[in-house]
């Protein structure tokens, strides 16, 4: 990696440019030039050189990138070659979803266990993961502590829930509660998900499109 201080910004970027170039490589497309590939991601040309560039070298003036390399150099930049251990908290109907339709491992993650405090659901699968009753977390972590924990349980009990995660040792939660995490002096890395602003977001442009038709 080139660079220590990444922006957010690229950041965010990196999983469209992996989705993408995964797209075209299952397609069977062997190179492609950054301003094709700027057309298709509705972003320009000299922001994807400007991007990649934090990162390294990346492609030959003339030829472009070649689609198999770059996809690998982004999953490699993105973690997706190394496998991360990972538990879902709160298995109702979003937790049941991720568990038998998210693919996990497709981004570098194993799951291993999930929680939840619904007595019918203990002692069951999903896909083969076993679920927990959430009051044994503490044993499980003591044994092995997860990497990540996607947490779908209510928001009455979403810090709460949170807090027992980071005294357990997790280090990196997804958080799909609509709350704003806090952990105050623990180096914890929240990745929020947030539907309404999404949604909201939506709203906006539609808004604005029908707005512009009157």
């Amino acid at each position: 990696m080139k660079k220590e201080n990444v922006s957010e910004a690229v950041i965010r970027r990196l999983p469209r440019y992996y989705r993408y170039l995964d797209e075209l490589y299952d397609k069977g497309v062997v190179r492609i030039s950054s301003s094709a590939l700027g057309d298709r991601m509705g972003i320009t040309a000299s922001q994807i050189r400007q991007d990649l560039s934090c990162f390294g070298e990346f492609g030959q003036q003339g030829y472009g990138y070649n689609i198999q390399e770059l996809r690998r150099e982004v999953g490699h930049i993105l973690g997706v070659d190394k496998t991360h251990s990972l538990i879902v908290v709160g298995v109702g109907n979003l937790g049941r979803a991720l568990l038998k339709n998210f693919h996990f491992a497709n981004m570098g993650f194993t799951v291993e266990a999930a929680f939840d405090v619904d007595l019918r659901l203990v002692g069951t699968t999903i896909k083969g993961i076993p679920i927990y009753e959430l009051r044994q977390l503490e044993a499980y972590t003591h044994r092995k502590v997860p990497d990540v924990a996607v947490l779908t349980v209510p928001q009455s009990v979403a810090q709460e829930t949170a807090d027992r995660l980071i005294a357990c040792g997790i280090r990196g939660i997804w958080n799909f509660t609509n709350v704003e995490l806090t952990a105050e002096g623990e180096d914890v890395q929240f990745e929020n998900v947030h539907f309404a602003d999404s949604l909201l977001t939506l709203n906006y442009r539609i808004t604005r499109t029908l707005a512009q038709d009157t």
